[in-house]
């Protein structure tokens, strides 16, 4: 039976749970975590374990396999670690490398991904602007109420990768998970994420959507041809205005003379299209979000403000809500998962509850 399964990678939304792993608990995954990804590496081919890890659903099946609640924010950081800590000092022999984590440890993925490609001899200019491009998508071209605080970048031998990183809204106590996997990226700016999970929809400024091109297209325009001063007066323009409720491009927090400095920096560098404007230094998303009000309210060319979210965050419904199971999909997780655990070299106790776990998975 084939084990190949659709790359739908996006969004996983999930509540916020506090506290920290207990260490008992914590050495017990990074053991468990590391022998099924031996097993799958082994027989699979680490390209295949990016494209498991980049699967939402199967992560988080994982995530519970590992011990660790299935409807929870901090599976995405504890597997995430378990996963970096299970795999050092086996990088090279399996050829997958994991950089980045939470927090401070983030930003610190870039130094670790070019420490790697020095070592392996792999050119890690394009995995850097991989992991730089995908986080600036998820803060800035796609402004949905998550603050990005976890970012952890994992890559192959061959140059393959795949992101993993969480936003927090601290409004509605959800956390946010976004997946990347490189080989089905063909646009960073343009619906990069194959797919989306989420249990709940917002409102969003969605820039990576596809019916935003002409909105792209305008704001790089604004950003090239206008000089700073003259944006800045279009911004304290519209800072007058009273827009309506519903409309999400709020200028409340919006201070057009702070942002004079970045419009200069734009105006000079000439970017040559919205991707390269989205990856100039101090672009952020109130300089994305200010551009993008010019564009609609001055211009009359809008974004999309349709939340990225598709799909509830499961294997579907038995009603067909939000989409009918994937039946084959989800038995090939799960037939992959229980082959990995039986080759594990773990204790019997163990494998049987990681089995136990697995099967409540698949009554979900």
């Amino acid at each position: 039976m084939s084990t190949t399964i659709p790359t739908r990678t996006g969004i996983a939304n999930l509540p916020l749970h506090y506290g920290k792993v207990p260490p008992w608990l914590f050495d017990r995954m990074v053991k468990l975590a590391r022998e099924i990804a031996i097993a799958i590496i082994s027989d699979f081919g680490p390209e295949e374990m990016l494209r498991r890890l980049s699967h939402p659903y199967w992560f988080q099946a994982l995530g519970c396999i590992l011990g660790y609640d299935w409807h929870s924010s901090g599976v995405t950081t504890t597997l995430c670690g378990a996963l970096k800590e299970g795999l050092k000092g086996l990088e090279k022999d399996l050829g997958l490398f994991v950089a980045g984590g939470k927090g401070k440890t983030s930003r610190k993925t870039p130094s670790e991904i070019e420490s790697w490609g020095n070592i392996i001899s792999l050119d890690p200019t394009p995995l850097v602007y991989a992991s730089r491009m995908s986080a600036k998508v998820d803060s800035a071209a796609v402004q949905d109420g998550y603050q990005l605080y976890h970012h952890t970048f994992l890559f192959s031998k061959n140059g393959s990768w795949a992101v993993i990183q969480q936003g927090m809204n601290e409004t509605n106590r959800y956390a946010r998970r976004y997946h990347w996997l490189g080989e089905t990226v063909t646009n960073f700016v343009n619906e990069p994420h194959a797919a989306i999970l989420s249990e709940a929809r917002g409102q969003a400024l969605n820039l990576v959507a596809a019916e935003s091109e002409p909105a792209r297209t305008t704001i790089t325009d604004i950003a090239i041809d206008q000089k700073p001063e003259s944006i800045v007066a279009d911004l304290k323009r519209l800072k007058t205005l009273n827009l309506p409720p519903h409309h999400y491009l709020t200028t409340q927090d919006l201070h057009p003379d702070s942002l004079s400095r970045i419009l200069l920096s734009t105006y000079e560098r000439q970017p040559k299209d919205f991707e390269q404007l989205l990856g100039l230094q101090g672009v952020g998303p109130k300089t994305i979000r200010a551009l993008s009000l010019i564009s609609e309210l001055v211009y009359g060319v809008a974004p999309s403000y349709r939340d990225p979210a598709h799909y509830s965050f499961a294997h579907g419904g038995k009603d067909g809500i939000p989409y009918p199971v994937d039946r084959k999909t989800y038995d090939q997780s799960i037939e992959l998962l229980r082959k990995a655990i039986s080759k594990a070299k773990i204790g019997l106790s163990e494998k049987n509850e990681a089995v136990r776990r697995l099967n409540r998975v698949g009554m979900v």
